[in-house]
């Protein structure tokens, strides 16, 4: 299997987070409501800005970007 992109990696991060968001709320408590708000608020300003907390740290722990997978595999 291939090495999972950042952009493909900080895609599957912000499903799980929902998806494990929805469970605590539905199982613990109804405020872990506010952990899939967080994440729908930081895709949003991830759109406007370009910034993204989890795709830097993805990137601290080396892994690549399409754009530098593609220059790789030329």
């Amino acid at each position: 299997m291939a090495k999972l992109s950042v952009e493909h990696a900080v895609y599957r991060f912000a499903g799980i987070m929902v998806l494990i968001s929805v469970a605590l709320s539905q199982w613990l408590h109804p405020g872990f409501f506010w952990l899939t708000v967080f994440v729908g608020v930081n895709l949003i300003q991830f759109s406007i800005t370009r910034f993204c907390p989890v795709a830097t740290l993805f990137k601290t722990l080396g892994m690549k970007t399409e754009a530098e997978r593609a220059r790789m595999a030329r």
